[in-house]
């Protein structure tokens, strides 16, 4: 994908230097959302997520994404197993924690992921991986670092959608 109809995001591995600051940006922008007065628990329909589990959401996203990065680092093309996202939020009760949690869970893992960003020579910035969804496809540490940028804008503008 090299455009998501859905959000506007369009990837461009060009941007990948930014991609840290991009993401702390936007984090910030969610944890402002989480600190706010809104119905932060609020599903618009039983299939759709609330601004918090959006948010546990992201934090989980930085988490595991940091992690491929390092195991890009130390291994040869390694294989990215899924991070099961529809099942965290049922096991981890996304919905059942506490906004103000969230938001600091969500400023240490964009500083946890973004940190592992910010110590790639620029060697490192073209290993790969294979990322499985949906299909199995070598991805470079660039496209991983844009793909990230675009999840956290992709589901910020989710949480505003739902609480415009």
């Amino acid at each position: 994908m090299d455009h998501c109809s859905e959000c506007g995001f369009t990837y461009d591995l060009t941007e990948y230097p930014a991609a840290a600051q991009t993401i702390s940006a936007g984090v910030a922008d969610f944890v402002e959302i989480l600190r706010s007065d809104a119905n932060l628990r609020n599903r618009p329909s039983p299939d759709v997520w609330s601004p918090l589990e959006y948010a546990c959401h992201v934090r989980d996203v930085l988490l595991v994404q940091r992690e491929r990065v390092l195991l890009a680092r130390r291994t040869e093309t390694p294989v990215c197993v899924p991070m099961g996202r529809d099942e965290r939020a049922e096991h981890e009760g996304y919905n059942d924690q506490e906004p103000e949690s969230v938001a600091r869970q969500l400023v240490d893992s964009a500083d946890l992921f973004c940190n592992v960003l910010n110590r790639l020579a620029e060697a490192d910035w073209q290993r790969t991986l294979i990322y499985s969804y949906p299909e199995p496809e070598t991805k470079s540490l660039q496209w991983v670092a844009v793909h990230t940028v675009h999840e956290v804008h992709h589901h910020l503008l989710d949480v505003r959608r739902q609480l415009a």
